[in-house]
């Protein structure tokens, strides 16, 4: 079977799933399914995930072409407007994965410029980042590894304040979560005390596979940004110290030479899988793949091209339920929502069926990652 055939018939099964998903959530948001019935838990604004459910909308519409799923890709998308201005970094992944693929809307591109513009707002100079804010709970001056994902391409839209904005924010989180000797995994998220500084938060701790996806995914973001912003703006991104970080991450994280599906946590081989952070991973090696020449070497493009396609290739064929079972066919399932908590430790996952279509798409040459 070719690239093509496994690859599309992968990705039609997903697309499928979408519209028996879409009857079941009705006017609510999806965020896990039961890996033996795949019903939903729901939300009923989104949360942090709302986003993907309306960019695998778009990506129905765009694969299907039809009037009534571009128009219920936009309602959703609309849905997530009350995200624009709320206090968290998560409106990256909310309101630029919810708005990008829209490539049909002509509402989104209003709505993607208001977040862009309320994220810049939101950017503290102090701190050099834009705080993970209350809107979800907890400490407000947090830094966290799933903050910085979809807010740096969100805020480098916003001109050229926007882009100083996503520069900054993506190094300090760099900073503070990259291992500064080159061994070790990242440290995925920190609190800011005034007297003590920038502490490690044990929750999510080091190992945290999803959280090193989200890191190398926004170091590919950065470095295609990079590529397109004119010379006068190149330095502040520092293309050199992102090219050090993507290679550290994708060594230290063993992202070229490890198991295609990675457990939640590293630290524990034997723990639960998360196929969600496997499709992440994916997306992310394919967006390294299109990073030119002179910022990453033929061989490494070459490389995270074969891996993304591995990774892809294995997800297809080993996660994702086929026609015919007692469960429904498009699932990806061995996601893991929290291993900590045990919160749906082998589940599908909006996120993970997101990614997983993304990344197929893009292997078919059905969505252009330099703009997703």
């Amino acid at each position: 079977m070719t690239v093509t055939d496994w690859a599309e018939e992968a990705l039609g099964l997903l697309l499928g799933r979408v519209g028996e998903t879409s009857e079941q959530v009705g006017d609510r948001f999806p965020l896990y399914a039961d890996p033996a019935d795949g019903r939903w838990t729901t939300t009923g604004r989104g949360s942090w995930a709302g986003g993907f459910w309306a960019g695998l909308l778009w990506l129905r519409a765009g694969r299907a072409g039809r009037d009534e799923d571009r128009t219920a890709a936009a309602a959703v998308t609309g849905r997530l407007a009350p995200w624009a201005e709320a206090d968290t970094a998560t409106r990256g992944l909310i309101l630029w994965y919810g708005t990008a693929p829209a490539t049909e809307d002509t509402a989104a591109p209003a709505l993607r410029e208001r977040a862009a513009k309320a994220a810049v707002g939101a950017f503290d100079p102090e701190l050099g980042l834009v705080p993970w804010g209350s809107a979800l709970g907890g400490e407000r001056l947090r830094a966290r590894a799933d903050g910085v994902p979809g807010l740096v391409p969100l805020l480098a839209s916003a001109g050229p304040e926007g882009r100083e904005a996503a520069a900054g924010h993506l190094h300090r989180h760099l900073d503070l979560c990259l291992p500064h000797d080159g061994t070790g995994r990242p440290a995925p998220a920190w609190r800011l005390d005034r007297t003590r500084g920038w502490l490690a938060e044990a929750d999510p701790a080091p190992g945290w596979t999803r959280g090193e996806a989200w890191l190398l995914l926004a170091v590919a973001d950065a470095l295609l940004l990079a590529d397109a912003l004119p010379r006068a703006e190149a330095a502040s991104w520092r293309v050199d110290r992102l090219t050090q970080a993507a290679e550290l991450l994708l060594a230290d994280c063993s992202m070229l030479v490890g198991p295609p599906v990675p457990p939640a946590d590293a630290r524990h081989a034997d723990g639960p899988l998360d196929t969600s952070a496997a499709a992440i991973t994916a997306v992310a090696l394919l967006k390294l793949a299109l990073v030119p020449g002179t910022a990453w070497s033929t061989a490494w493009s070459t490389a995270c091209a074969a891996r993304a396609e591995a990774v892809l290739h294995r997800l297809a064929h080993d996660h994702l339920t086929r026609p015919g079972g007692t469960r429904p066919a498009g699932m990806l399932l061995d996601g893991c929502y929290d291993a900590h908590s045990g919160t749906a430790v082998r589940h599908e996952l909006v996120w993970g069926d997101f990614f997983l279509a993304l990344g197929l798409a893009a292997l078919l040459g059905r969505a252009d990652l330099r703009r997703v």
